[in-house]
């Protein structure tokens, strides 16, 4: 758990370097050229810094272990970063839109030079291999705040090519391709914190786990020796980790210290998947 907290806070870190460095490159071509589509972009990157923060925040606070006034621990923290980058994602997007708006009922002429074609193909390589670090890491950690990281990382692929083209549309002379470049990126903004927006809620309501894994906790269960059937399952996510509980029956002749130890085997093999946190095992005779 150690090592997968090290990577998860290394990897924050090299996400929050990654977008200050593109924010400030973003800025300055789009300020230079008056490209809507490189100042839509550079808002993107901002976004990007701000959700870097929170996920770095949130990620140490779910490390904490559990206390008395938190006694399942402080993993609902990382939902909460995802949580965050979704709103900062609908609010900037928004706006986005309405500057495009303007710009497509009032053009305006751009100077677009070398750097402002550049931006976005730097761009498009460091969030490329960001999103890939960021995806293993997400996954290796099982961090929901990271892997939102590394989703919103994939987006901004898809916004700086969309970005790129409104640049050349208005290097040939179609001013008119810029705004209506910002305009999708925005949309493509708020998608993608709708998206993430639900996933993390769905974590911070406890939701329960996919029926494929379910089906692994049962198969666990039912292998285990001793335990004759399994009566009632419940799982569900507290942040980033499962709980799971459980009815199992076993031999109504077992003594009460066999019956337990039956359980206690359960709850061992259940808590070998990085996933489950903890399994509450209740013994039915039968």
């Amino acid at each position: 758990m150690l090592y997968k907290s090290r990577i998860a806070f290394r990897a924050t870190l090299i996400g929050l370097a990654g977008n200050i460095f593109l924010f400030a490159i973003k800025l300055i071509a789009g300020v230079i050229s008056g490209s809507l589509a490189l100042i839509s972009d550079a808002i993107n990157s901002l976004t990007d810094i701000f959700a870097s923060i929170a996920i770095f925040i949130c990620v140490r606070v779910s490390d904490k272990e559990a206390d008395e006034g938190h006694p399942f621990g402080h993993h609902r923290a990382e939902p909460i970063a995802g949580l965050i980058v979704a709103i900062l994602a609908g609010v900037l997007g928004f706006e986005v839109i309405r500057v495009s708006v303007e710009r497509l009922i009032s053009p305006e002429t751009l100077s677009i030079g070398f750097l402002s074609l550049m931006v976005p193909i730097i761009t498009i390589i460091t969030k490329g291999v960001m999103a890939w670090h960021l995806k293993r890491v997400g996954e290796l950690a099982n961090s929901p705040a990271i892997k939102a990281s590394a989703f919103d990382s994939f987006n901004d692929v898809f916004v700086s090519f969309t970005a790129l083209i409104g640049i050349l549309g208005a290097q040939q002379g179609y001013d008119l391709m810029d705004p209506i470049a910002g305009f999708f990126i925005s949309l493509w903004i708020i998608y993608a914190g709708y998206k993430i927006g639900v996933e993390n809620i769905d974590y911070l309501m406890g939701k329960s786990p996919d029926r494929e894994f379910m089906k692994l906790i049962e198969d666990a269960t039912k292998g285990t020796i001793g335990v004759k059937s399994l009566n009632k399952i419940r799982a569900h996510y507290v942040g980033n980790f499962i709980h799971v509980e459980m009815h199992i029956a076993v031999d109504k002749n077992l003594s009460t210290f066999d019956s337990h130890a039956i359980g206690e085997d359960v709850e061992l093999r259940l808590e070998r998947f990085d996933a489950i946190e903890k399994a509450f095992v209740h013994i039915d005779p039968a």
